[in-house]
């Protein structure tokens, strides 16, 4: 008799005919296999009351509403404080410098005619009067250069003759610093097209359109053609890029918005894929010592990886946010051992500590995270063998940063260059079209270039655009090549 009929009294055991018995054979397999599905259902609704957070999670932290109940809150001061907000007494006073006499575009002199006191008359003037400064916008009107192009009859064949535009003047009505300008205000301010068109005609009094505007970026597009495609192409040369991607729409299919960033440039790629051969298309034959990414497969080409911390912190807490008390323990054991890490890390990058120095001590941390990793791998648990298993497996591509000096442990570099493309992204919900999608990715380009090598990002376009409506090659984008415009070999 199985354990199963233990809690039959035995008086009603012996009255039990052989078909009773398997009746209650099958009930209770039937319960025990319910029980089971039951206990799996719960499981799976348990997982999903753990909160996922930007915390705990790779999604971005503007899905989180600022005042989120689960939001860590920031450490409260020591003590209460009187003091009111604002400068406090006895502070360096800051105040806005006044603009040299010379420099003004209109000086008015007040001198006044009667004492205040006796109505006497006052003559004279002040030698250090009081000056008092207002700064004005003055009315924007647009430079309208008319070109009157004379048609001219031959005297002697008859055929007309019509006078050609300077090499320097667009075919359009559009010149290059309206170009440039209308460029940055629907890329790098992240403008739509009307609401582009709305400030040209508003405050600038241009008048034009949504449709201008698509002229516009086109025009705009083509002349950064040719110094993206030199930017690309020379990403493949870079001992070091840091790689990233996020979801976007081009029409009604979805696509995704790589960036690769290099020490001193950002290139940008819209792909209808996620797969490596979008990886590829990007950067090209890569030969460079280390690419810096998340754990996403695509990046398991066979090239030395730096994975991100930042994201594995992630991933550790939502360990730590688990139900289950053997996640939760190594979760906070992991979590542990990464603090250690970067406490070691940070001590090095303020020139506290040597490399040699970092190396030594973090050997031993490495050694325990390691171990901690293997403990998840052999625990038993579904919800740590799949993460540890993966971890350990590919567990010098966590390390990279410990045994060549200049790496980078996190991706925060690619994270920060395709922030200000997310927040488009989100106010557009994507381009309708290829050429848009290609307009995007090369302002971008421009946009994240400009600002890591402090130049302004207008004055790069209005040069390119001069360059595109004479037919002069444009000026280049990486910095060894920064020179002036040369016309293009015939």
């Amino acid at each position: 008799m199985t354990k199963r009929y233990s809690q039959i009294p035995a008086e009603i055991n012996r009255e039990l005919s052989p078909k009773a018995r398997q009746l209650f054979r099958d009930l209770i397999d039937d319960y025990e296999r319910r029980i089971a599905e039951l206990n799996k259902q719960v499981a799976r609704l348990e997982s999903k009351l753990e909160k996922v957070t930007p915390q705990n999670s790779s999604i971005p932290p503007s899905t989180q509403h600022p005042h989120a109940k689960d939001k860590p809150k920031p450490k409260k001061r020591q003590g209460k404080t009187r003091k009111k907000p604002g400068g406090q007494p006895g502070h360096a006073r800051t105040v806005r410098p006044l603009v040299p006499t010379k420099d003004c575009d209109e000086v008015h002199t007040l001198r006044p005619r009667k004492c205040r006191k006796c109505n006497a008359r006052l003559k004279g003037k002040d030698a250090e009067p009081l000056r008092h400064q207002v700064f004005e916008l003055p009315e924007i009107k647009p430079l309208v250069t008319e070109y009157q192009q004379h048609r001219l009859t031959c005297r002697c064949c008859g055929t007309q003759t019509c006078a050609p535009l300077p090499k320097d003047v667009p075919t359009g009505q559009c010149g290059p610093r309206l170009a440039a300008f209308t460029g940055l205000l629907m890329g790098h301010f992240r403008q739509s097209k009307r609401r582009a068109a709305s400030f040209l005609g508003d405050l600038l009094n241009v008048p034009c359109s949504p449709a201008w505007m698509v002229k516009i970026q086109n025009r705009v597009s083509d002349a950064l053609a040719e110094p993206y495609e030199e930017l690309r192409s020379e990403l493949q040369n870079q001992e070091q890029l840091f790689v990233d991607e996020s979801p976007t729409k081009q029409n009604k299919s979805k696509a995704w918005l790589w960036v690769a960033v290099a020490p001193c440039f950002a290139v940008f790629g819209i792909f209808l894929s996620r797969k490596r051969a979008a990886l590829q298309a990007l950067v090209g034959n890569y030969s460079g010592i280390i690419i810096n990414c998340d754990r996403a497969k695509m990046y398991f080409n066979g090239k030395r990886l730096q994975w991100c911390w930042a994201h594995l912190k992630r991933d550790i807490q939502k360990l730590i946010d688990s139900q289950d008390r053997q996640v939760k323990r190594l979760g906070h054991d992991l979590m542990r051992e990464q603090r250690l890490i970067f406490e070691q890390w940070y001590l090095y990058k303020a020139d506290k500590i040597s490399w040699k120095s970092f190396q030594r001590k973090i050997a031993p941390i490495r050694e325990a995270f390691d171990n901690l990793l293997l403990r998840g791998r052999y625990s038993g648990n579904k919800r740590l063998i799949g993460m540890c298993e993966e971890l350990y497996k590919h567990r010098s591509w966590l390390w990279t940063f410990t045994e060549i000096e200049g790496i980078e442990p996190t991706n925060n570099t690619a994270e920060r260059a395709l922030r200000p493309a997310v927040i488009y992204r989100k106010l557009s919900f994507g381009t309708q079209s290829a050429s848009g999608s290609r307009f995007i990715e090369r302002i971008l380009t421009v946009s994240e270039t400009c600002r890591l090598q402090n130049r302004s990002p207008f004055r790069y376009l209005v040069e390119t655009m001069k360059a595109h409506f004479s037919k002069q090659t444009p000026p280049s984008l990486l910095p060894e090549r920064e020179t002036a415009p040369t016309k293009k070999a015939a």
